[in-house]
């Protein structure tokens, strides 16, 4: 796990914040003083994302999350997770059950994603097609129409929102090349083993967020044996950060019922 970075502060019940792909721990920059004022909070950057290392072959996600909690001794913890990071929850979750004592989940299902909205597959069709170019500026801006949603312009949302977005996003794409293969290994039947999750799940999604984001949030918490969904209002994929005391109240709420 040297190779990995993580934040590590507060103390109480132990909480893990799992960030977005091609982002790093610094998009809860407005969770983490709130929580760890009552928390543990643990919140690392991904195999690959800011200041973690680069894979050196195959890996799952899950795996470093369950070797970092059994390094930290924490015992079971709520994992917290936005689109990349939710998915890594949730196959955490599967894998290893006896680690996880909660989920809260934001944008996104399970580690086997699937998309039929329009403006979701025109806009990750054009995201992955600039990644594979290698033009990082083209990159970073169709990565941001994410944050905008289908329902909004990006002058729409925050300028500070957006700068930090782009700022996380660019220094995790540059440690990258266009050719670069992914190393990540799949997690498998995923939703169909998802009714066997026996945490309670909470899905915290932003309201005009992309449909295909919304339901498979919505499709988890529909599928596991306590499971529910809310929305933040006026917000797209990262509800975190556009509305921060509201998703903060949201989960502190979650957190007390545990």
């Amino acid at each position: 796990m040297d190779d990995l970075f993580w934040l590590d502060t507060g103390s109480g019940r132990p909480l893990v914040l799992l960030h977005g792909g091609f982002l790093d721990h610094r998009m809860w920059d407005r969770q983490i003083p709130a929580l760890a004022s009552r928390y543990r909070v643990i919140a690392p950057d991904a195999r690959g994302h800011g200041r973690s290392a680069n894979a050196t072959g195959p890996f799952r996600p899950a795996d470093d999350v369950a070797g970092l909690l059994r390094r930290l001794g924490t015992g079971p913890v709520v994992l917290v997770g936005l689109s990349m990071g939710a998915a890594t929850a949730v196959d955490t979750a599967l894998e290893y059950p006896e680690l996880v004592s909660g989920l809260v989940v934001s944008g996104a299902g399970t580690s086997e994603p699937y998309y039929s909205d329009p403006w979701t597959v025109r806009t990750m069709g054009a995201w992955h097609a600039a990644m594979a170019s290698g033009d990082l500026d083209a990159s970073v801006e169709a990565f941001m129409l994410l944050a905008a949603g289908p329902h909004r312009c990006l002058d729409d949302v925050d300028p500070k929102v957006a700068d930090e977005l782009r700022g996380m996003n660019r220094g995790t794409l540059a440690k990258h090349s266009s050719g670069e293969s992914s190393q990540i290994l799949p997690v498998h039947a995923t939703w169909e083993r998802a009714a066997g999750i026996e945490v309670p799940v909470l899905a915290v999604n932003g309201g005009i967020d992309s449909p295909d984001n919304i339901g498979m949030a919505e499709r988890l918490v529909a599928t596991v044996k306590n499971g529910r969904a809310v929305s933040v209002e006026g917000t797209s994929h990262y509800p975190n950060m556009e509305r921060p005391d509201e998703f903060n109240e949201i989960v502190g709420s979650f957190l007390e019922t545990l």
